[in-house]
């Protein structure tokens, strides 16, 4: 009977060792199949940061690029349309004649200027001058566009007439606190109840030089910042980005030049 009994016990133990391997096996599976996983996801992850990398690398790269031909090929373009602007009024000449020679059209606009200016400042230039401009004045819309254009070349003029902007100037406006910047381009005397005023003609621009507001600002309300008309202008067609890091007034600056001779 004693033999009997332990064959069937073997038996019972047998089957409970087979289930426990099986699940010692699955068990050994299931956590391979995690290392495997998250080993690729790691993988992906690490592509997925080099490929972030790499694009953010060659857009900075592009972008320096950009920032650095742009202006150059801007001047370029500017300068290579105005040779052939200029270039233009003489060249259909030249190729009437016979002869095509590239920039001799523009060298013979550039004489051609240069001999206008000599003429003009002469006695008998200005003369003619005057007569050109009394028959453009009488015509009904061309007058307009000549007042203009002549008031904006004046402002360049290195004669500076009484057209011209006379000193740049720095105001309030729109509100206290805000500046804004133009040009000083006459004075006028302003008779009220409490006595005359000084008032000075300050023209804004607010789309390059062309367009703009004029203003009556006290004369004592407008900031003389030591600034040549040059220097305005250019601060206002590039959008304030020639703008220096340092302006001081008239005042400030007189000061200091009387203050350094002193010390001599």
């Amino acid at each position: 009977m004693g033999d009997e009994k332990l064959p069937i016990s073997r038996e019972k133990d047998r089957e409970l060792l087979i289930p426990v391997a099986n699940t010692v096996d699955d068990a050994a599976a299931a956590s391979s199949k995690p290392s495997s996983s998250s080993t690729s996801s790691s993988h992906t992850a690490g592509r997925e940061t080099f490929g972030k990398v790499i694009r953010s690398w060659a857009s900075k790269k592009f972008m320096t690029g950009c920032v650095i031909l742009l202006p150059m090929a801007i001047t370029f373009y500017i300068t290579w349309w105005f040779i052939h602007f200029v270039d233009g009024f003489f060249s259909p000449i030249y190729d009437h004649l016979g002869i095509n020679i590239f920039g001799l059209g523009f060298i013979t606009s550039i004489t051609f200027i240069f001999l206008i200016g000599v003429f003009m400042s002469s006695w008998l230039g200005a003369s003619v001058l005057t007569l050109g401009e009394w028959f453009i004045k009488r015509m009904p819309f061309v007058r307009h566009i000549y007042n203009a254009s002549k008031q904006i070349s004046s402002a360049i003029s290195p004669d500076q007439n009484t057209q011209a902007f006379k000193e740049v100037a720095i105001i309030a406006h729109p509100r206290i606190g805000e500046y804004a910047f133009g040009f000083i381009t006459s004075s006028v005397t302003l008779q009220n109840y409490s006595g005359d005023e000084e008032l000075y003609t300050v023209y804004v621009p607010t789309n390059h030089l062309y367009i703009g507001d004029v203003f009556l600002v006290n004369s004592k309300e407008v900031i003389r910042p030591n600034l040549s008309v040059r220097e305005g202008i250019e601060i206002v067609v590039s959008g304030g980005m020639s703008m220096p890091q340092m302006i001081s007034t008239m005042d400030a600056s007189r000061a200091r030049n009387s203050g350094e001779i002193s010390r001599y």
